[in-house]
């Protein structure tokens, strides 16, 4: 039998990224569209509203940046 594919949250991922997304809560719509296109499910947007990263299992793709319509999300490099 195969083995299932395991979503983004199974590995975690903090301790390579490059570049990791920060959202500005005062900006954050809670619209979910970074939530919709994370492809390793490591987004949220929480009962305030506001997305959240989960930064143990976030890959720094940059897609929610990239699909924030209000551009509530920057990548910054990480240190």
């Amino acid at each position: 039998m195969a083995e299932a594919i395991k979503p983004g949250t199974d590995n975690k991922t903090g301790s390579w990224r490059a570049r990791k997304p920060i959202v500005d809560e005062e900006k954050c719509v809670g619209c979910g569209a970074c939530e919709r296109n994370c492809p390793d499910g490591t987004i949220r947007v929480g009962i305030n509203k506001k997305a959240k990263v989960d930064y143990d299992y976030c890959k720094g793709c940059g897609i929610c940046a990239n699909e924030c319509p209000v551009k509530a999300i920057r990548m910054e490099d990480e240190k």
